[in-house]
């Protein structure tokens, strides 16, 4: 069998019956242990045994429902760019952790360059994205500014393996 030449982070090769599990478990986490095997060409013990290696070994870190937040009545997405006070520096970890604590922000992203995090957040209407900057971002005493984007269209991918 080839192999692709990805390690994982412990330096494990990911061959292709680790690429073909990782690409249709993206397409359904759901997937029944044994369609998985057929679908990739293993036994089923052989497969539960790769999904299992590769859980340990970090590369798949979990399974997920993807819900939709319109259907939840949060219709609205926006991208907050944060930059942190010169004096609070020292407290961004303080700062990243009490973010991702809020309800509202689906995804946090910690940077290097002009802004300091972007949080995505999804909100029901313009008036919940401006209490939320309002109330977490304006007067948090480690923010200096902040830039709001509202979000027209959000394609998210999965990763492939090269």
């Amino acid at each position: 069998m080839a192999q692709n030449n990805v390690r994982d982070r412990a330096g494990g090769a990911i061959d292709d019956v680790d690429a073909a599990i990782i690409e249709q478990l993206q397409r359904d986490a759901r997937i029944p242990n044994n369609q998985l095997a057929e679908r990739v060409g293993i036994a089923p013990s052989t497969c539960i045994a790769r999904v299992r290696s590769l859980v340990d070994r970090g590369v798949v870190t979990g399974f997920e429902a993807r819900v939709d937040p319109a259907a939840l009545g949060l219709g609205l997405q926006a991208l907050i760019s944060v930059s942190v006070r010169s004096g609070a520096r020292h407290r961004m970890a303080e700062f990243s952790a009490e973010m991702r604590r809020m309800p509202d922000v689906l995804q946090l992203f910690f940077l290097g360059g002009s802004e300091d995090f972007i949080l995505h957040i999804a909100a029901r209407d313009s008036a919940h994205v401006r209490d939320f900057v309002l109330e977490h971002l304006s007067a948090h005493p480690f923010v200096a500014s902040t830039r709001t984007s509202m979000v027209f269209e959000h394609v998210s991918r999965a990763v492939t393996i090269p």
